[in-house]
């Protein structure tokens, strides 16, 4: 394995050249978005009082696509919601598969100091009922530690928001 490693260095070092290129601000955040791999568990809280629950949510994170996506799973009592986020370009896109059939891909803009990946609405496919995922932030506290905004917005009323705060399960 070590071997594989150093040829992979080696050959990126080749092909640039011989001059090692800096991480760009995008790819630095995937880079901390990915070492989220792994199971989560914390309270919900919702602004809208129908959607709201006294459970615990479940996030199983797991890096996919040889490190090209990272694959979130949220576990609700009736079905998983899947969240793909990827690396495209020179900025992190994420693409949520949610319970009412719609697929809003929102981009991400990095916060500078790193710890904060905030997720903007771009366009969505499917059906737009009863609404859909528009904004959403992660806001990495620690390697044990984050919480996630969720901002769900349904049409003819206010948006409202769900944040979890996560802890890691070992």
């Amino acid at each position: 394995m070590a071997l594989v490693l150093l040829l992979q260095g080696h050959l990126t070092y080749a092909q640039t050249g011989g001059t090692v290129t800096p991480l760009s601000d995008a790819q630095k955040s995937f880079e901390m978005m990915k070492a989220l791999a792994g199971n989560w568990q914390g309270p919900v809280t919702v602004e809208n009082p129908s959607w709201a629950t006294d459970k615990p949510l479940y996030v199983t994170m797991r890096v996919a696509s040889q490190g090209n996506a990272l694959i979130h799973e949220l576990k609700e009592p009736n079905t998983p919601e899947v969240t793909i986020i990827y690396l495209e370009n020179d900025q992190i896109a994420m693409v949520h598969y949610c319970d009412f059939k719609n697929r809003p891909l929102m981009r991400a803009r990095p916060v500078a100091d790193g710890s904060k990946i905030e997720f903007e609405f771009a366009e969505m496919t499917g059906i737009d009922a009863p609404g859909h995922v528009t904004h959403c932030v992660f806001n990495i506290i620690d390697t044990a530690h984050h919480t996630e905004d969720w901002t769900f917005s349904i049409p003819g009323q206010k948006p409202f928001h769900a944040i979890m705060d996560l802890k890691r399960v070992q």
